[in-house]
Parts: C-alpha cells; sequence; structure tokens
C-alpha cells in the first residue's frame, strides 16, 4: 500500500542506513505515537510510517525526516497551514513536531491507493469516476484557496481513494513560488491522467513535484509533431466533448482558468452515477459519450475558451424552468394571477409541503467541565459561564508548564447536554487566545458528575469513533465546527475537548479560556 502523497518509485521504499534520530519499529514519539511499519520514502528524504496514537488508539501516517532544525522547515510550516483547513476532501493533519535531531508530521492514516497507482494496475477511468475526482480536489483547494493558502503540490501521487470511496488530497508543500492558479491547472492535469493514463507535464511537471514525484512509470502524454498534447478524445474513445474540453482549457496556459470554487461547482454539476449519463440527453446540463453532442456551456462562446458566466448560464437556466413551469399551468390560466412557481413535494396536492425547520441557536440544559485524569477539582467552577450570552467572562484551565498540560492529562473539556435531541448544524466556540488543539465529539450517554464519571465519559466519548472535527493550532481564537455532522442524525451530548493549550502571551506557561460556546441547529 502506497500511503497519502507520497507514491515514490519501489527502490525508494529500503530505509535509510540508521544514524542518528533515524526511526524504529516499536517506538514511540512524543509520548503518544507509535511507530509500527515503514511504508516508504518520498523525493524528498522523508520516511512514512504508519503509527498508531497511543492514546486515542487510532492509525496515523508519520511523516519523519532527519535531521530536524533548518532543513525541516518548509515541511513543518507546510503542515501547520494545512492543519488549519477542515474539509472532508484533504487528510487531516494532527501534530507537527521538531526534535532537532528529526522532525515529523503527524497525520490522519488513510487505507487506499494514490491516483498514481491506481490508474497504473487498472488503467484510465469512465469519465463519471474522474469527474468525481476531479471534483473532490478541487473542492479540496477551494477550502485551502479560501483561506488565502496555496497547496503546491497536486499530482496523481498526492491524490488518494481511501477503500471505502473517498477522495482525498495531501502533502501540501508551499513555498514562494507557488500559485492558486498552478493549483487548479494541476486539477486539469489529474482530469487528464485519470481519462488518459498519461501524464500531460511530460518532463516539466508542475511546480513542486520533482521530476519522478508521485508519477513513476507514468507515460508521457501523446504529442504532435510541434509537441501539442493529444486531448483525451484523441487518446481514448467514450470521454465526453464537454469534460474533453474543460480539460484542455485547464492546461492551456493562454487561457485563464476559473478560480477554484468555480471548477469545484462546475465538476460537481457534472458528477452525477454512471447508471444516469444517458437518461437525459435534452442539452448540454449532462454529458454524454455521443459524438454529435452538444458543446460544453463554458466553451459555447469562442470555441474551448472558458467562459465567464457559470452564474450567467445558471439565471439563464432559471428564467427557462420558470417560463416552463408557467407554460405547463395551460393557456387558461391567467398570467398575471398564476404564480410562476410551485414547490415540488412527492406528497398529495391537498397536503401542504412542510417547510424546512429554521436554523436556530439551541438552549443548553446543561454544561460541565470535565476532568478525567485530576484529583483536584480547582477547574471544574465557572462551567456556566461559556453559555451565559457573554463572551466577556469564560471559564479557563490552569497554567500548566507545557503545552499538553504538563503532560500529567490527556486533555480537558467542556460536556454540554442539549436536552433534547437536536439536528445541528455547527458548534463555535470563542476562546481567549489562539493556537488551541481542539476537538468535538458526540455522545450519546449523561454519566454523573462524579470523577469516575468523567472517566466514564472519555472511555465513551473519546476513545471512540464520535468525533466530528479537529482543528490543530488554529489561527483565530473562535472555532467553528460544522463539517462533520449528519443532517439526518439528531444529537444531544457534545464534548468540547481541548489537546493543546497555547503560550500565555506574556509567556511562562499555558492556558486557555473558553469564553462562549454557541450550538446552532433545529
Amino acid at each position: 500500500m502506497t500511503q497519502v502523497g507520497e507514491g515514490q518509485e519501489a527502490e525508494e521504499t529500503a530505509p535509510p542506513v540508521l544514524t542518528f534520530g533515524a526511526p524504529t519499529a516499536g517506538e514511540i514519539l512524543a509520548e503518544r505515537y507509535e511507530l509500527v511499519e515503514h511504508i516508504n520514502n518520498d523525493s524528498a528524504g522523508r520516511l512514512v510510517w504508519r503509527g498508531v496514537d497511543v492514546v486515542l488508539r487510532r492509525p496515523v501516517a508519520v511523516v519523519l525526516r532527519y535531521p530536524g532544525g533548518d532543513s525541516a522547515t518548509e515541511m513543518l510550516q507546510a503542515a501547520v497551514a494545512a492543519s488549519r483547513v477542515i474539509h472532508p476532501n484533504l487528510v487531516g493533519v494532527y501534530d507537527a513536531i521538531d526534535e532537532a535531531d528529526r522532525a515529523y508530521v503527524v497525520r490522519e492514516w488513510v487505507d487506499g491507493q494514490s491516483l498514481r497507482d491506481l490508474v497504473t494496475a487498472h488503467g484510465p477511468l469512465d469519465p463519471a469516476r474522474a469527474t468525481a475526482i476531479g471534483n473532490a480536489v478541487a473542492s479540496a483547494l477551494a477550502a485551502v484557496h479560501a483561506t488565502g493558502m496555496v497547496h503546491g503540490n497536486v499530482h496523481p501521487g498526492t491524490v488518494m481513494i481511501s477503500d471505502d470511496g473517498r477522495v482525498v488530497l495531501a502533502d501540501a508543500r508551499t513555498d514562494g513560488a507557488d500559485s492558486q492558479e498552478n493549483d487548479i491547472r494541476a486539477v486539469g492535469g489529474v482530469l487528464y491522467f485519470a481519462l488518459t493514463g498519461h501524464w500531460p507535464h511530460g518532463e516539466a511537471p508542475l511546480h513542486g513535484a520533482t521530476a519522478g514525484h508521485g508519477r513513476a512509470a507514468i507515460p508521457d502524454a501523446v504529442r504532435d509533431a510541434g509537441g501539442a498534447i493529444a486531448a483525451p478524445r484523441q487518446v481514448r474513445a467514450g470521454v465526453p466533448a464537454y469534460l474533453d474540453d474543460l480539460t484542455m482549457d485547464l492546461l492551456d496556459p493562454e487561457i485563464a482558468p476559473p478560480s477554484s470554487d468555480v471548477l469545484a461547482a462546475e465538476l460537481g454539476r457534472l458528477d452525477i452515477p454512471a447508471d444516469e449519463h444517458f437518461l437525459d440527453q435534452a442539452g448540454p446540463l449532462r454529458f454524454t459519450a455521443d459524438a454529435e453532442e452538444e458543446p460544453s456551456p463554458l466553451a459555447v462562446a469562442g470555441g474551448r475558451k472558458m467562459a465567464l458566466g457559470i452564474a450567467g448560464l445558471l439565471a439563464v437556466a432559471l428564467v427557462g424552468l420558470l417560463i416552463g413551469i408557467s407554460a405547463l399551468g395551460g393557456d387558461d390560466k391567467d398570467p398575471k394571477t398564476e404564480s410562476m412557481a410551485r414547490p415540488s413535494s412527492s406528497a398529495p396536492a391537498d397536503q401542504p409541503t412542510q417547510p424546512a425547520a429554521a436554523v436556530r441557536k439551541l438552549a443548553v440544559k446543561d454544561v460541565r467541565i470535565i476532568d478525567p485524569d485530576s484529583k483536584s477539582r480547582d477547574e471544574l467552577s465557572d462551567a456556566e459561564k461559556v453559555i451565559d450570552g457573554s463572551e466577556d467572562e469564560g471559564w479557563e484551565t490552569d497554567t500548566y508548564t507545557t503545552a499538553k498540560f504538563g503532560n500529567f492529562k490527556r486533555g480537558m473539556g467542556v460536556w454540554i447536554d442539549l436536552g433534547a435531541e437536536h439536528t445541528v448544524k455547527s458548534v463555535q466556540a470563542v476562546l481567549s487566545a489562539s493556537g488551541a488543539t481542539a476537538h468535538l465529539y458526540t455522545g450519546t450517554t449523561d454519566p454523573d458528575s462524579s470523577s469516575s464519571g468523567d472517566k466514564k465519559l472519555y472511555t465513551q466519548y473519546v476513545t471512540t469513533n464520535n468525533r466530528i472535527e479537529e482543528f490543530a493550532r488554529s489561527e483565530g481564537s473562535t472555532l467553528t465546527f460544522s463539517n462533520g455532522f449528519d443532517p439526518d442524525k439528531k444529537y444531544r451530548y457534545l464534548l468540547f475537548w481541548l489537546t493543546e493549550l497555547p503560550q500565555k502571551d506574556s509567556g511562562g506557561g499555558y492556558k486557555i479560556g473558553v469564553q462562549e460556546i454557541t450550538v446552532q441547529g433545529s
């Protein structure tokens, strides 16, 4: 198995000669991460290990290099930047540590294989699957770009497809020469590779990927006498013309690419199940393998040139839809008095459509400070201040000598009881400072408030697979958890769990205050 982001040649997977700082199987890093198995090495000399977080009992990937110090600065900076962006199509980054003789990044372990290995082993993907992968990558980049950051290392070796079908992007490796435009054009390269099995950048891969990095055994694209690459439709049959045009536009340096969020929206519109491709051939909103199909909406004006107005196209489609609905009402209706559009519903006509429940601030029935590892009860007061509607006062930890609660606590948290089950849209925590590491968990029980109850709650919530999201060393002091909630599931108990504290501005220790926690839902 090739773990996320590396995709290196087999001959690179042997560990280097043992030197000071070299890892060994069974070693525990930072008193928490046990190294289990060396997976491979990357072209930058970093070692990728499969490990286990012995505190949370979950598998992790550990990317390690030695020595640390200045030589590891770029790796650590990229990891810290990546940890600030939480998205289902981005590999989660849990920790980044520099021990001078070595440095390492701890991140999510994904069971699966890279896009490079998948296509190399099984051949090019069908258009629907290629579109879905392109959509996932573009969506991940949109989340990264929204923060002003750049990924800088998008290629088939950093696109991972898990065994359960999830597509994730990993291994950000940014520097001053990277740009968001390069990231977006790299999506074109990923689409081209998925559709054809060829890499369109020859011996000059995208910035951030050295020759051979993540693309071992990938053949170069077919080219004409002038060096221009062949379009996917010229390489294999069955590629829809619109997807072919979009891919080639992204690779054309003469055509300005769209922003990542616009690209994600367009690929999302095309991301439909494979068995639906031929069900609707009424227009260009669905693509088909028919050679006589209509051109792409993005290429209507000026051949394959990118259209500026996806929003305009949607507006035209909406107007057409409204006109069509009005026409279906019959010629005997007065257009001045007949509603142009009715809400659609599978319910009988005489039953009113139920409106969606409005999102609101949910009331909290009970709140409690959870401290399963301390015999002292000094830090358990003021819990009610985190739900009093004011950010001026809150609950705060004691001051500790290290960021991880002096290395004798697994963490502390705020447990919330909503009083009844609700659909939860988001949980926002306002902290007294930036730089904390926090997680959000859900649970189904209400243990008593004794110390043993705290330990029972910790076991049932934190050590089981109930985590909604994770924020590592957030840049701001407000953390919003929203991506992990299931809209079809209801929640009553929540646990905001702190595992790492920021250093006080004045120095001399580590602590954090939780000023306010707000739950939004219905």
